[in-house]
């Protein structure tokens, strides 16, 4: 019993450890910022426009409406970055 209560608190820590240091929640914490236009195909990390529908759905390399989240500050370094959606 011992075993299996420890077993699930390690995995419940793992979560909560993933979750709170994820790119979303740096980004909520306003550390990050969504960068266009850069992602690798099937790489990107959330939805990328018409039929793509959360993360890892885009279709190409560099599409322009699929987005990764970046350090403040990076994207317009980033030969091909925009903040903003490309066409």
């Amino acid at each position: 019993m011992n075993n299996k209560l420890l077993l699930n608190s390690a995995v419940a820590a793992a979560i909560v450890l993933a979750v709170v240091n994820s790119p979303i929640a740096e980004a909520k914490k306003g550390g990050m910022e969504k960068c266009y236009g850069v992602a690798k195909s099937g790489q990107n990390d959330c939805k990328a426009g018409p039929g793509t529908s959360c993360a890892g759905t885009s279709t190409k390399d560099a599409q322009g409406n699929a987005w990764i989240y970046v350090a403040k500050g990076t994207c317009k370094k980033i030969v091909g970055g925009s903040l903003e959606a490309k066409k």
